[in-house]
């Protein structure tokens, strides 16, 4: 009886272990530990959010023609993050974004002169404009509630019924 008894015990036993081990890589999956408690991360010292470089929105680059000078490509765009004096006819622009100590946003912006305009341009595809999103924003704002008069003006409300 007591065999029995022990064996039970050590068959739930394993079972339990086995449970629990199932039950942990199913939490995890393929994610590591960062995603499911990222405040880990934060504990120590705090990291400025930091952005480096050029910020070009689309809008910008849609004011760019063929056969404008550097100073008119200079007014849309900005100053250039990087002029080579290899390459005196390309500008590149970029753009980073870190926050927390990682890489969150990284954006490149190339123009090409030739005989001193601008020739083409290439790059990554550039964010909306702010008054774009100031629009969209605003479209998406809750409708206005009606205003409550209160219990005094309720009251009122309904002796002007009388």
């Amino acid at each position: 009886m007591k065999r029995a008894a022990i064996a039970a015990l050590h068959t739930r036993s394993w079972l339990s272990r086995v449970a629990l081990c199932a039950g942990l890589v199913a939490l995890t999956g393929c994610a590591t530990i960062e995603n499911y408690v990222p405040i880990i991360s934060q504990i120590g010292v705090y990291r400025l959010d930091i952005n480096q470089g050029n910020f070009i929105s689309q809008d910008m680059v849609d004011k760019l023609k063929n056969g404008m000078t550097r100073q008119q490509v200079r007014v849309v765009l900005g100053t250039p993050l990087v002029t080579s004096a290899f390459r005196d006819n390309r500008w590149d622009y970029v753009y980073e974004y870190s926050k927390d100590g990682r890489l969150r946003e990284h954006r490149q912006f190339t123009a090409y002169f030739k005989d001193d305009t601008l020739a083409r341009w290439e790059g990554d595809s550039m964010p909306a404009s702010v008054a774009d999103l100031n629009r969209a924003a605003a479209a998406r704002t809750l409708p206005e509630e009606p205003e409550d008069a209160g219990v005094m003006g309720k009251i009122i409300d309904f002796f002007k019924k009388l």
